[in-house]
């Protein structure tokens, strides 16, 4: 698969809705998961809403027939036991008939609309199984046959109903209308309706319709339904605010930075939509094995019938028949081609729930195969924010010397400024600062309550022939340089914090079997070996372009391995291409992410890549669990029912009795916990 192909189209090339194959969905097979937000043609929220409540009022209604043919089935049933008199002729096959019709006209009308194309489907043989026992008079079993079949079906619908109800509330009930910030006041108006550049309101307690940039001085958030982290998340003015976060604190404004259907949100919806084109290996084996299969088992059963003809004296062609369509049912392929995709969509809707966003059941299993994981530093393994590690200082006053140079350096925008800055808190603006020149490259000079301070690194000092201890130098961490009035003050240390669960995401991954743990970094070296000692890491490289990341991935993949390259998505872009699994780390604000990544994590936290292999994992053991379920019980049936010692009813057990308990195998990764 050229994956870089597969990622690369747009949602509406590339959208195609789940296969789940039933007589209800097989003219539109569904789910089609997040429909009700935006579909893949740009219909509104409110129309995908309206098409899936109906589809939801139509699987209900459509329990009413099936209880209705249960009970002139279970009826039928007990008339015959009782051996009631009036019970037979054309009332018995009546009564049976009705209680057929209710529940099979839409396999028979599918197997016979499928003639034009294929005819060798599970339709097929259903409707020449259960019409033949009609024909022989064995009624009550081929009403239960098909009965059966179709509460499976109601299974599934149930399931995925679930299913897309589940992933829906997780990540998409955002509020229709939203308040217009206008020259006469706030205006109630459609979200869908906001321009980019617009101001709306957001009051205390509200959701966030639509991304935008905070205008308010600062406001906190609950961002568990796009991060699924339950601490709030403060955000200050100019900073980004997601469609889906709850307002916490106070009446906001946002001016808006994306339409209603290009938010963050709404390509995560797509993407999920999107999910269900891309089909694991096991899916398209599944798929291809039914199309060779269900003709052999049918030209089987034809054999079944007929061969016997030569070779039996005492041969009865209905005894011969009912056999024949025994083997018919078992051989129908319902339990896997159901659950096997059910399976894989289970999978993709509880990493939805874990913060993870697959782009396509594919990646579930190739997350399963990977021995090599690969990360970036900053963002991934680090939280991306500068911060104060060390303050010393040769003078006597401590608080005076931070609170000076942040003084200083408030006059900067530059990052490490700013982490000093946020260290010393609003002590600073005490003092007086004027003078301030800033020298590239090397730092600032400036007078701070009438003293010269210079801040910057070893080349500043050097300049004004300032003297100080060379060991500065060695010093692996970020340092900045204090002079006062041309005299060594002391140092501040600066550095990228290492996240909290790092070391448990490196514990995590090696449990699951990842062999090989890299980390790629543009820092500079000496920081990227001391991370890689402190987190035990196999091997890590610092100072690197985007195009050396390439050719250290390169090399891995040369290697054998199966590599997972987790970024931030941007700068990372050609390295997470390459990968054989590529993960965007924290990407909800970022289209690169979205559009060059195979799995999204919603949340800046690493222990999530160990998430996403252990529910590839699961995903995958329960798929296999029902092949060997299907396949072991369809081949014991299979040789008792064409030895005549397997009835009916044991053909019923062998399809829609196993197909049930795939189907819950299946639905089972739904209740699992992962971290």
């Amino acid at each position: 698969m050229n994956k870089s192909d597969s990622t690369s189209k747009s949602i509406e090339e590339d959208f195609k809705p789940l296969e789940i194959t039933s007589p209800r969905t097989a003219e539109a097979p569904g789910p089609n998961v997040g429909a009700e937000c935006c579909t893949a043609d740009g219909r509104t929220k409110q129309a995908g809403a309206m098409e899936h409540e109906h589809a939801e009022e139509e699987a209900k209604s459509s329990y009413i027939p099936t209880a209705i043919s249960l009970v002139l089935l279970l009826g039928g049933i007990l008339l015959d036991y009782l051996d009631t008199p009036w019970f037979s002729g054309y009332v018995r096959l009546v009564t049976y008939g009705i209680a057929y019709v209710l529940v099979g006209w839409r396999v028979v009308w599918h197997a016979i609309k499928s003639l034009r194309s294929s005819f060798f489907n599970e339709f097929f043989l259903m409707s020449m199984a259960t019409l033949g026992a009609f024909y022989i008079g064995e009624y009550a079993e081929g009403v239960a046959v098909m009965l059966f079949y179709v509460i499976g079906e109601h299974f599934q619908e149930a399931a995925v109903l679930r299913s897309r109800r589940s992933i829906k509330a997780l990540i998409d009930n955002r509020p229709d209308e939203v308040g217009l910030v206008t020259d006469d006041g706030i205006v109630t108006v459609k979200a869908k309706e906001v321009q980019v550049g617009d101001v709306v309101q957001v009051k205390a307690g509200e959701k966030v319709a639509l991304d935008g940039e905070l205008l308010a001085e600062k406001s906190s958030f609950n961002t568990a339904a796009l991060t699924g982290e339950s601490k709030p998340d403060t955000k200050k003015q100019g900073e980004t605010v997601l469609a889906g976060m709850i307002n916490l604190d106070r009446v906001i404004e946002l001016r808006v930075t994306s339409a209603y259907e290009n938010s963050a949100l709404s390509k995560i919806l797509k993407l999920v939509e999107e999910a269900g084109s891309r089909k694991a290996k096991t899916q398209q084996f599944i798929t291809k094995f039914a199309k060779v299969y269900t003709p052999i088992v049918f030209f089987l059963a034809i054999g079944l019938v007929f061969i016997p003809y030569f070779l039996v004296e005492s041969y009865d062609f209905n005894q011969w028949l009912y056999r024949a369509l025994i083997f018919l049912v078992i051989s129908c392929p319902c339990a896997l081609v159901i659950s096997i995709p059910l399976g894989y969509f289970g999978g993709i809707g509880a990493a939805s729930r874990n913060g993870l966003l697959f782009k396509g059941s594919n990646f579930l299993d190739l997350m399963t195969q990977v021995d090599t994981v690969v990360m970036d530093k900053t963002g991934t393994l680090t939280e991306g924010v500068f911060q104060v590690q060390r303050v010393e200082t040769v003078l006597p006053e401590k608080e005076w010397f931070l609170s000076a140079v942040a003084a200083l350096e408030s006059k900067s925008t530059h990052p490490i400024a700013q982490a000093i800055v946020s260290e010393a808190g609003q002590v600073y603006q005490q003092h007086v600062v004027s003078e301030v020149e800033e020298i590239s490259g090397h730092g600032l000079k400036g007078s701070v309550d009438g003293k010269l301070l210079l801040v910057g690194n070893a080349r500043l000092l050097d300049k004004y022939k300032v003297p100080y201890d060379p060991s500065l130098k060695e010093i692996v961490e970020t340092i900045v340089i204090v002079a006062v009035d041309g005299t060594y003050a002391g140092y501040i240390t600066i550095a990228d914090k290492t996240k909290e669960d790092a070391p448990l995401a490196v514990k995590r991954m090696r449990e699951l079997g990842v062999k090989m743990l890299v980390m790629l970094s543009g820092d500079k070296d000496s920081i990227v070996q001391k991370v890689a000692a402190e987190l035990k890491l196999d091997a890590a490289y610092g100072g690197l372009l985007p195009q050396d990341k390439v050719s250290h991935v390169e090399k891995l993949k040369a290697e054998g391995r199966t590599v997972a390259f987790v970024g931030d998505g941007i700068n990372d872009a050609p390295v997470i291409t390459l990968a054989d699994v590529g993960m965007a780390m924290g990407g909800l604000g970022s289209d690169a992410a979205i559009e060059t990544a195979d799995v999204v994590i919603q949340m800046d936290n690493p222990a999530k890549i160990a998430t996403a292999i252990n529910i590839g994992k699961k995903t995958k053991q329960i798929v296999w669990q029902n092949i060997a379920l299907a396949f072991g019980v369809k081949a014991i049936v299979l040789i008792l029912g064409a030895g005549g010692l397997a009835t009916m009813w044991e053909a019923v057990f062998a399809d829609v009795g196993v197909a049930f308990l795939a189907i819950l195998n299946a639905v089972r990764i739904q209740r699992m916990h992962f971290d």
